[in-house]
Order: structure tokens, then sequence, then C-alpha cells
């Protein structure tokens, strides 16, 4: 199936994120160094954070010069980097990010990220799907990706992250989706997924916790059912956000439809936090991002 929408071209079209303390003459030297390098502005967004003193800026640019490939470009922005102290990437748009996708029991978000990714949504690969069940084996091989089930238990919990790891590295992953993936990651895989792991979670949190989240706040009466990617870490669902949304309810929906709701809203918010991560448009800052979106 051909992509519903264009993508950048092959070698000549790039994106551009840095971060640093705020000084004059950032984006001279930015837009300088384009200059030299026959590059053109496709699309630029910067933010400067006041509180912090620091300045974030992302440019996807195309270059005209057939000898400025994504290293000698790396090569010749290194000196500007260093005269600003900026902490920079620097990466071709056209490069799809190679996404491994873990789900359990619950396949709307799972669903969702192939069928976007098969009509061109989203500039990704999935080299693989693991889970820790056999439910969406078939919907894997419906869609060509291969499917690795890896069983966990307390007792096998380290052998399984270990096989997961093990993956990450031989697939040459560069992100991980938690899509409704039913276990706590140990601190110590956390910590190797660092910055390249997305999971999403209802935002009844911390409120309504437990297996049965949206029957308590069919309980409680809830006029808000909404949900949040985040990057993994450590403090479990504390990681930085990428992506909220909510929807309004009221007391007409019984539990189930709420669940329906919640489902809709996970997949949207799950979506959005791994097409803008995929293109570069995540930064993270301490406790917090900067979304270019």
């Amino acid at each position: 199936m051909s992509p519903e929408f264009p993508r950048p071209q092959t070698g000549s079209e790039y994106v551009l994120t840095l971060s640093c303390p705020d000084s004059s003459g950032l984006v001279h030297a930015v837009s300088g160094f384009l200059v030299r390098n026959s590059g053109n502005i496709l699309e630029s967004q910067q933010f400067d954070d006041r509180l912090q003193g620091r300045f974030f800026m992302r440019v996807h640019f195309d270059v005209s010069d057939p000898n400025a490939g994504l290293e000698n470009l790396r090569y010749r922005f290194g000196p500007v980097a260093e005269a600003y102290g900026i902490s920079w990437t620097l990466r071709e748009a056209s490069t799809p990010t190679r996404t491994l996708i873990m789900v359990s029991k619950f396949g709307h978000c799972l669903n969702d990220l192939l069928f976007r990714r098969r009509t061109g949504g989203l500039n990704i690969e999935i080299p693989a799907i693991v889970s820790n069940h056999r439910d969406f084996e078939s919907l894997a091989e419906s869609y060509g990706v291969p499917f690795h089930h890896i069983p966990v238990t307390r007792e096998t919990k380290p052998e399984a992250e270990a096989r997961l790891l093990e993956l990450v590295r031989e697939l040459e992953i560069d992100l991980v989706v938690l899509a409704r993936y039913m276990q706590v990651l140990s601190d110590d895989l956390c910590k190797e997924l660092e910055g390249m792991a997305i999971n999403i979670h209802h935002s009844f949190l911390p409120s309504f916790k437990g297996a049965r989240p949206y029957e308590q706040a069919y309980d409680r009466g809830v006029k808000l059912v909404g949900a949040t990617a985040h990057y993994v870490t450590p403090e479990l669902d504390e990681g930085q956000i990428i992506e909220q949304d909510v929807v309004r309810v009221d007391h007409s929906l019984d539990p189930g439809e709420l669940v329906t709701v919640g489902r809709d809203v996970e997949a949207q918010v799950l979506a959005h936090a791994v097409k803008w991560h995929s293109e570069s448009r995540v930064m993270v800052e301490g406790n917090r991002t900067v979304v270019f979106r």
C-alpha cells in the first residue's frame, strides 16, 4: 500500500535539533552554518526558556550541494556547537525510526500504530513485536511483522528482560514502545532504555489504581477520560511527559463505554508521541520536555 503522506527526500533533507545556554547570536550561527552548506530551511522552530536560561531549536532543511552529506554536515557543525556549548543531533529526515512494540492483552494501541505505519502516517520501521502473551501473534503476521513471545513470571523476569535487550541490540532498535504492555520494567532495564522507550497509560493515576480503573472511575462519576504518553524511567509512570489529552464524558456512559472512549484517547495520544519522537520533535530537559509540534 502506498503512503498517504509525503516523505522527505532521501539524502537531501535533514533535521538539526539543539539545546544550549541562551546567548546572543545563536540563530545567526545556525543560519550561517546552513548558508555555508547550501542549506534551505523548510521548517524552523525555537523556544527560549527564560526561567532556565536555555535555548532550544529544531530546523528541518534541505541541501543542494551533493557533497554535503550527513557526516560532512556533522563535521562542519562541530565548531559551531563547541563555540556555543550546544548539545545537538543531526539526522536524515527520511530515515525511519526502528521501533520495537511491546504489548500484552489490549491491542488497540498496537493495531493503531501498525495501521498508521502501513498508511504512511508514521515514519517508522517495526522489525519486531514483543509480547508476554500470544493474543496478537496473528495480527503481527497479517502486517508481516515478526512476533516474539517472551513469557514473564516473577522467576523468569531477568531472563525475559535479557532477551528483550538482545532483540533491541540485534535489531538496532531506536525506540521501544510500550503499547499497553502490562509488566513493570526493572530499574536496570529502564536505565538501559533511557530516552528511547515510551509508555502509554490512562490519566486516572494516581486516583484509580489497579486492574479495573474505569470501573472505579464510573463509580466516582468522572467527567473526563484521558491518557498520558511519557518516557520510561525507573520511577513508575513518572517519566517526562510527551503528550496528554482528555475527552469529556457524562453519566450516560457505562463502564464498558468509558473503556472504549479511553482506548481511543490512548491510541491517539501514543501515536502523537511516537510521531513526534521519530521526527526529532521532542527534547528532554530535566523532568520536562520541549515538544515542537
